[in-house]
């Protein structure tokens, strides 16, 4: 993985912000408002918060203090967010062997002028997983 693209798997617990629906069927305005909430709280330097209501894939995939040291390395050189704009929505449904990586999955990808790099945009994108007990949560998050 580059320094320009760090997957940084993590979690929300965000019941309510979408509902039991399938990806297919999730409102783009309320999957938009999640990735913010999500963007915001990392903003916010609440990741442990992000965490804590981890995926289960997540969860497995990454331990909670090598989360927050990830997400750190990656946000802190770029400063405060000046502004942010959500550019896309996109949704799929994953076949995998493992059970826990298959699954339905959205992703909301924004485009985030940083204080640090005000010359350029950063691309970050929040990616969430429906798990098995009808609850969306985060699973990623991207810089790029």
């Amino acid at each position: 993985m580059t320094s320009k693209s760090k997957l940084l798997l993590g979690a929300a617990l965000l019941a309510g912000w979408m509902g039991l629906a399938s990806a297919q069927d999730a409102d783009p305005t309320n999957l938009v408002r999640g990735g913010l909430q999500v963007v915001q709280m990392v903003d916010q330097g609440k990741v442990g918060e992000l965490w804590d209501g981890a995926a289960v894939i997540a969860k497995k995939r990454v331990a909670r203090p090598d989360f927050i040291r990830q997400v750190g390395a990656a946000r802190s050189p770029l400063g405060a967010a000046q502004q942010r704009t959500w550019v896309s929505v996109n949704r799929q449904a994953v076949t995998n062997e493992d059970a826990d990586l298959a699954g339905q999955y959205v992703n909301v990808e924004y485009e985030t002028r940083f204080a640090n790099v005000a010359n350029r945009t950063v691309r970050e994108m929040t990616s969430f997983r429906l798990d098995r007990d009808g609850t969306w949560r985060l699973s990623g998050y991207v810089l790029r």
